[in-house]
This record gives structure tokens, sequence and C-alpha cells, in this order.
């Protein structure tokens, strides 16, 4: 996905046009129903996905949840929040799937492709873009900057050496000079952040996912794939509203992050692993 900001080109990810989508929702709701509580409206993303829903549902006051990846289990969170009174606005991962409303339980690309070429021609008659539309987003919930790619690895017993060594010993207490503060492994059932350090999300024992938190904010997931033979990373770097840190050295912090644990944990040419093509 490209939009265009001064005839540069400028590629948009899924959390991106996720949090465009996922504000346009919001907004257009406000303007049909004003009067409606704010607190029985709803969003879920994919665990892997930016956390941009969470943070507007933390300043506007609606819920906002996330679950394992894939619509089956968006679809199934709506139907159950709604039948507990929710109205479920917005649903997104990260991989370009978008389900906007109820209309479709389902990823729809037609109904979220309508709705972001609507708003693009209401904001470019206003002299706007979608770019600047994101800014302001991101201006008042934080900037929420990712970093996310993948390994080939077609060998299934390197795939479990690489996560038992994070585990087995005790999980790493730091990546390089990035302290890491909170342990999620979505595999063995085991959480640093709650009481009884057992997951709030559905485990498998059958696919490996590992997420830690970092002092820094950021968050990063290591998981494999369930279809292709691929060892993904996700990360993300959240700043709350008002930081004066730039994108651009986020950025760069995040990238550094990226490469100090792929080099500790995943180790590539020890593993022989296959970089993503270009």
């Amino acid at each position: 996905k490209q939009w265009y900001q001064r005839r540069v080109a400028i590629t948009a990810g899924g959390d991106e046009l996720g949090a465009i989508l996922g504000y346009v929702a919001f907004q257009n709701h406000l303007l049909k129903n004003p009067n409606s509580s704010v607190e029985s409206l709803y969003m879920v993303s994919s665990t892997v996905s930016s956390k941009i829903l969470k943070s507007i549902a933390k300043v506007e006051g609606f819920l906002a949840e996330e679950c394992l990846t894939g619509f089956k289990w968006m679809a199934n969170y709506a139907i159950r929040r709604e039948a507990e009174g929710y109205k479920c606005l917005f649903a997104y991962e990260d991989a370009i799937g978008y389900m906007y409303g109820t209309r479709v339980l389902d990823k729809d690309g037609i109904s979220a492709g309508g709705v972001l070429s609507e708003h693009a021609s209401q904001l470019y008659g206003k002299g706007r873009t979608l770019y600047s539309y994101l800014e302001e987003v991101f201006s008042k919930y934080g900037y929420h900057v990712t970093n996310n790619s993948y390994f080939l690895c077609y060998e299934p017993e390197t795939v479990k050496r690489i996560f038992g060594k994070l585990r087995n010993n005790g999980y790493p207490s730091s990546v390089g000079k990035f302290k890491i503060t909170g342990v999620r492994d979505l595999t063995v059932g085991y959480d640093s952040s709650t009481p009884d350090n057992k997951c709030l999300l559905p485990t498998d024992p059958s696919c490996q996912m590992i997420t830690f938190t970092f002092e820094n904010g950021c968050v990063a997931t290591l998981r494999t794939s369930g279809t292709e033979p691929k060892l993904k990373y996700y990360t993300e770097i959240i700043r709350r509203p008002g930081d004066t840190a730039t994108k651009t050295s986020i950025k760069e912090e995040l990238a550094e992050l990226v490469k100090e644990m792929v080099t500790e944990f995943l180790q590539p040419e020890v593993n022989g692993l296959k970089p993503r093509p270009n």
C-alpha cells in the first residue's frame, strides 16, 4: 500500500492502515450516534499486531482486547462481546486483514477498502492526505512504530532448539543494552505479568510463541508460522502522547533492538536461517 505526501510515495504497513481504520470507525460511530455510550464500544486485534487500538481505547474510554492470530478468534471475540452488550466497531491483524463492523464476521477487504477510499477522498477535499491523518492519530495517542519480518527455517528441530534455549535455562533478562521486564510464553502457558504466572490467552504446545516486554516500551514477539516454514518476529515501540522523541529516533532505537535480538536469540548463521527475500 502506498500513499503520496508532497509527491513522495510512502509505504503503509498493515498496522498503520489498522490505526487509520480503527480511528475512522470510532469517529464515524460518534458522528452517527452522538449520544451513545462510549463505554459500550469494542475493538479487537491480534496479539502480534500494534497496540494502537488499546492506546485509543485507553484515552477514549472504550474496550479493546487482543487475541490469538486469525479471524476465527477475532470474530468469536466480537460475537461474545456483542452478546454481553458491546458494539464491535473494528477488528484487525497486521497482515493486511480488517473487519470493519460486524456485517461480515471475517476478514473483509472490500468493506475496508471502501471505507479507506471514501475517507481518503474526504481528506483530499480538505487538502489533506491519509498520511497527515495517521500523524494526527499518533499525535493524539502516541507514536507506535513497528518493525516486523521473518527468517525461513525448514528444520523443525532447529526451531525447537532456538526456543528451547530461550526458556530452558530461564528466560533472558536483557538483549544487549535493552532490559527485559516481562515474558509471556504461549507455548507453555507462562506469563510473568499475571499474579499466578498463567497466560490469559489460550496456549498451544504445538506452536512456538514467546513475547518479551522491554523497559524502553518495546514489545517483541517471536513465533512460528502455522502454514509456512517461517520464524517470524514482531516488534513495536510505543511512546505516549507528549513524548519528545522523534519518529526517526524511535525507528533507530527499534532497529538497534531488533538487530541485537536477532543476533542473540535467533543466531541466523549458527542455525542456518535464511533471511526474508528482498
